[in-house]
């Protein structure tokens, strides 16, 4: 036994613990725990600090308490006028009960007497004290001797872990043995000296701590030094992929040729102080040798698309070729109308490139474009196919790039010799992102709207004043201006209780009868979509019912309103989008959301839409709210890697692990320096499938 005990380590299966048979450990497996290592790193979902305990005859009415107590009695009660479930916890020093009213299915049977319960909540009192739907956790006797510390760490759970025993007694029990088992042989890939400089306890103690926390102090320190190398390996991706950026070389871009001069005077419009500052930054990287790779951000309506053409516009002067991925084909349609707009002023011949495109129409565009006649083109995924060929492709613009996988956004690249690399976004990146998603690469910020823009006005409508904004909108249309309405479906749903686009268009026809209104979705047709922004464009049409497909690249100055039906369906960022297809004119503009279920969560959201115009407040506010993996895909948020760290919450320690990480990788730019060894294996532990996109951002 000595024997298997010396050789164990980080990398033993689980079945070597005691208390690990088959059962259990394919169970584990099935979580993704396969090694001692995986369950070390299995982190409590939170903590129970029994010196903060109350006992029952000390509550009071109004207080927010954890109480622990064993079950006295449990079950459903009946009244004339509802059912509830109740259980009765007592501590020998009084009683007090835990009621449900809701979701009684789910309560009945979690609950068996003489079970130890810690609950959470507010105290009331009716026929003796009680909190109403509390936060509960069961634990275990308390001669249990694995519970006889002050805080109690609490473990997530799943009910095939709960049919094989691990709940969070049965996680404490084997991880106290893996502890036993390997403490002497967790080795930290950090130095002693970085450790110092960080303020970071070893690893050892971080991992103990974690789970068997002495006091609270001990368990802060846990926290910070593993949340901190969360952050630091994240880190280090990122500053390997700009150190790798900054050693590759790309075209100079040195003239800035005649089509960007003459364009430059042929718009209609001036440029803002904030255009003109960026297009001096992304000017300064075509005219180094190394491959730019920067984002360009802003509000929406901020502008991006006439910089980002003019930017093209040098490049094709130095007789390169330009692509412009968009996520969407609707996206690329009014990219393509937009670019066309200002290159046909210079005769910079342009193309666009969807899944619509008869063969024909395909062949003949994918030859002008090898050979090089062809200088812009625009498109969706169509065009990482292998058939699409550039002569020279100097420059690719990517928009909303977080909507692309990594392998797509490099097949692009590939199609081109080190070009240069430009991401928009009309979805200002929360500040607290910043570092973490957008760490590896230089960031331009449009930071301010064009003079004539006016603020939108925002109100939020229960459906019972249905009539009120249909009379807003017939003051609107007398005054000759236009109306977006969108609804979140296209069909009406037996399963989803939402107003749809179809539906919608009809009732608003029917209303409105003395005018145009037309209907739009992403199912259409190219050419019917096409005919129908047209239309709306020219005035031909007043009202325009539509789904989401309007949230970005559509640009009618004379549309003045936006109504958004079941606007508490929505993420903020997104009715923020959809808000930014008005307000493009000289004109007040208003933006009306129709709340059909109004919850105190939907209304708190909803009023930040009324509050603020600001981008970057409501993207720091949808973040907060959704979490980073609605924001950015499940995809993208995956390889963050993050089990305990925070990418909303952890600013501090995310500022002090980025200078951690990009330091060490300017002293040792492939961590081949003997000593950040340990720190390289750790790295390539959690990003090892990385490593061939390093060059992507």
């Amino acid at each position: 036994m000595d024997n298997i005990n010396n050789k164990i380590n980080l990398t033993t299966d689980v079945t070597y613990l005691k208390g690990v048979g088959p059962r259990r450990a394919k169970t584990l497996k099935d979580h993704h725990i396969l090694d001692i290592g995986d369950l070390l790193y299995y982190y409590p979902r939170k903590y129970i600090d029994r010196s903060i305990i109350t006992k029952m005859n000390m509550i009071k009415v109004g207080q927010e308490v954890l109480v622990v107590g064993k079950v006295q009695s449990c079950g459903l009660k009946k009244t004339r006028k509802r059912n509830y479930y109740q259980v009765t916890l007592n501590d020998n020093y009084g009683n007090i009960n835990l009621i449900w009213f809701h979701a009684l299915s789910w309560i009945t049977g979690k609950f068996e007497i003489g079970d130890i319960i810690a609950a959470y909540g507010k105290v009331d009192f009716f026929n003796g004290f009680n909190i109403t739907h509390p936060e509960f956790d069961s634990l275990e006797d308390n001669d249990d001797p694995i519970n006889t510390g002050q805080i109690i760490a609490v473990y997530p759970g799943t009910s095939e872990l709960k049919k094989v025993g691990l709940e969070s007694k049965g996680f404490r029990k084997i991880i106290r043995n893996a502890i036993e088992k390997t403490h002497l042989v967790i080795n930290d890939y950090f130095t002693v000296n970085f450790l110092k400089e960080y303020g970071l306890i070893n690893r050892c103690s971080s991992i103990i701590n974690i789970h068997q926390p002495d006091d609270s102090h001990n368990l802060k320190n846990a926290i910070y030094r593993l949340k901190f190398d969360e952050h630091f390996f994240l880190q280090l991706l990122m500053a390997l992929r700009k150190k790798r950026i900054e050693n590759t070389n790309g075209k100079v871009y040195l003239k800035r040729g005649h089509y960007v001069k003459k364009m430059y005077d042929e718009i209609p419009f001036t440029l803002t102080n904030s255009q003109i500052k960026v297009l001096k930054e992304i000017r300064s990287d075509l005219i180094s040798n190394k491959q730019m790779n920067r984002l360009l951000q802003g509000d929406v309506g901020s502008g991006k698309t006439i910089v980002a053409t003019l930017i093209a516009s040098i490049v094709i002067g130095n007789n390169s070729q330009v692509a412009v991925l968009a996520p969407t084909e609707l996206l690329a349609e009014q990219h393509y109308r937009s670019f066309k707009k200002y290159c046909d002023l210079v005769n910079i011949k342009s193309g666009l490139l969807t899944g619509s495109l008869s063969i024909s129409q395909k062949s003949n565009l994918l030859e002008d474009l090898k050979s090089g006649e062809l200088q812009i083109i625009i498109g969706t995924h169509a065009l990482i196919q292998d058939q699409v060929i550039f002569k020279d492709l100097g420059l690719v613009i990517i928009d909303e790039q977080h909507r692309f996988g990594v392998e797509q956004r490099k097949k692009i690249i590939d199609k081109g010799y080190n070009p240069e690399i430009l991401a928009m976004t009309a979805t200002p990146i929360p500040r607290t992102l910043a570092f973490t998603y957008h760490g590896d690469i230089d960031v331009s910020v449009i930071d301010e709207l064009p003079k004539n823009r006016k603020k939108i006005e925002t109100k939020v409508i229960q459906q019972d004043k249905l009539n009120e904004v249909y009379d807003f909108i017939k003051k609107i249309l007398i005054k000759g201006q236009q109306c977006f309405i969108v609804y979140p479906l296209i069909d009406d749903s037996e399963y989803i209780d939402l107003k749809a686009a179809k539906s919608g268009y009809e009732k608003i026809k029917n209303i409105f009868s003395d005018y145009n209104v037309g209907y739009l979705d992403g199912k259409m047709k190219i050419d019917e979509r096409n005919k129908i922004m047209d239309m709306f464009s020219q005035n031909k049409i007043n009202i325009l019912v539509s789904t989401t497909v309007i949230e970005v690249g559509i640009d009618v100055p004379n549309s003045t309103l936006m109504i958004i039906d079941n606007a508490e369906r929505f993420g903020l960022s997104q009715l923020h989008q959809l808000r930014g297809r008005v307000g493009r004119g000289s004109q007040k503009s208003f933006c009306i959301l129709i709340a059909r279920k109004f919850t105190p969560d939907s209304h708190k959201r909803l009023k930040i839409m009324e509050n603020t115009n600001d981008g970057f407040i409501i993207s720091d506010e949808d973040l907060k709210i959704r979490g980073p993996g609605d924001y950015f895909g499940k995809r993208q948020h995956g390889y963050m890697k993050l089990k305990i760290g925070n990418i909303i919450k952890d600013g501090s320690i995310i500022r002090i692990a980025r200078n951690a990480a990009f330091s060490l990788i300017e002293k040792d730019p492939k961590l081949d320096k003997k000593e950040n060894i340990p720190v390289k294996k750790q790295f390539l532990k959690y990003y090892k499938e990385m490593i061939e996109f390093i060059d992507i951002s």
